[in-house]
């Protein structure tokens, strides 16, 4: 809002002309909520200490973790505030994808405050329910997707990488589809948040690989070049991804091993949300599943762990998610973080390549 009331001067300056470019803008947004980040979260996990938002540890987790507890936790919220200001001040609101953006983030980091609330301050250990926090996540999903459809013609093609023609058109299917991918996206996320900046970094890995792409399927003449399919606005989602990015190097300044503070599910389950929606506004549904390997995997660690025991009594891993298993196989933590970071670099190039190899 603040860079319309800027060009507005453009008449008056050519200085001013730099604030319709969405380049200059994503600039300005990275370092606005970098800024906002940093110097505002000492003072934000102060507040968590003093009101003792403190995370509580597994019993039967690996035995370096008992240390952690009492460490605030919450921090998501800071992440949520040092994205959301920027992008009031240097987001395009005039465009239904920035709106349908923020809405599923917010409305998913408000899913994840919620439980977070409850495992801290009523003591309920289990938090929200598995089954009501699906169902309150599917709603605001399949509504705003729905919204998008109907009010604003948005596409409901689904593009496959490496293949140019390949695509189908599910119709009104389109909107449990992209719900699945939305929701499926934010609770791996959450799974893997689980030791010190093991989230965060394949998160803003993942976020500047979606900005690049979702500017590129918002420029026609990329688009039309790397044959890609062109989505109307989707460029205006580079600088609210780069208010992600920047929050999550601030947030990851106090959340790197050892951990100052964790970003709780207000903040995994809010960007795990930010992340699938990228996907889904830009075309970019099956590539998440690549681009996001690491997430992926570590939702499926889970599923085959719980499938294994409850069928065979048996389990596959010492402990799932699976960078518990690496621990309790006698890898240090913070090898286990930089190798899964090291993977979701490798997982971005191999996800960029595909813009040309179709």
């Amino acid at each position: 809002m603040l860079y319309q009331w800027l060009l507005s001067f453009a008449d008056e300056s050519v200085f001013f002309n730099v604030f319709r470019y969405i380049s200059f803008r994503t600039f300005i947004a990275f370092l606005s909520s970098f800024l906002l980040c940093w110097m505002y979260g000492p003072t934000f996990i102060r507040r968590l200490v003093r009101k003792q938002v403190g995370q509580v540890v597994r019993d039967d987790g690996p035995q370096s973790h008992i240390k952690k507890t009492g460490t605030p936790t919450m921090g998501g919220g800071l992440i949520v505030i040092s994205m959301l200001i920027p992008c009031i001040l240097w987001a395009n609101w005039q465009v239904p994808l920035v709106w349908a953006c923020i809405v599923i983030t917010l409305s998913f980091a408000a899913i994840g405050y919620i439980d977070d609330y409850l495992k801290i301050f009523r003591k309920n250990t289990k938090g929200l329910s598995g089954k009501l926090r699906l169902l309150l996540e599917f709603v605001v999903s399949m509504s705003v997707i729905s919204i998008l459809i109907h009010y604003y013609d948005f596409p409901t093609h689904l593009h496959f990488p490496f293949f140019k023609d390949l695509q189908f058109d599910l119709g009104w299917l389109y909107v449990p589809f992209a719900a699945f991918v939305i929701v499926g996206c934010a609770n791996a996320v959450n799974l893997t948040d689980g030791l010190d900046g093991l989230a965060i970094v394949p998160i803003i890995i993942a976020t500047a690989t979606l900005a690049i792409i979702s500017y590129l399927t918002g420029h026609y003449q990329f688009s039309e070049y790397l044959q890609i399919p062109f989505v109307s606005g989707a460029g205006e989602l580079a600088p609210v991804a780069a208010t992600v990015m920047a929050a999550g190097l601030g947030f990851l300044w106090y959340n790197t091993y050892p951990a100052q503070v964790f970003m709780g599910d207000v903040g995994s389950l809010g960007l795990g949300g930010f992340l699938g929606t990228m996907a889904v506004l830009s075309k970019n549904e099956i590539l998440l599943a690549l681009l996001g390997g690491i997430f992926v995997v570590e939702a499926l660690s889970v599923i085959a762990q719980v499938a294994s025991f409850k069928l065979t009594g048996k389990r596959v891993f010492r402990m799932a998610p699976i960078h518990h298993h690496f621990e309790l196989k006698g890898v240090d933590e913070p090898k286990v973080i930089v190798r899964f970071w090291i993977i979701a670099i490798l997982l971005a190039i191999i996800s960029l390549s595909t813009l040309k190899l179709r």
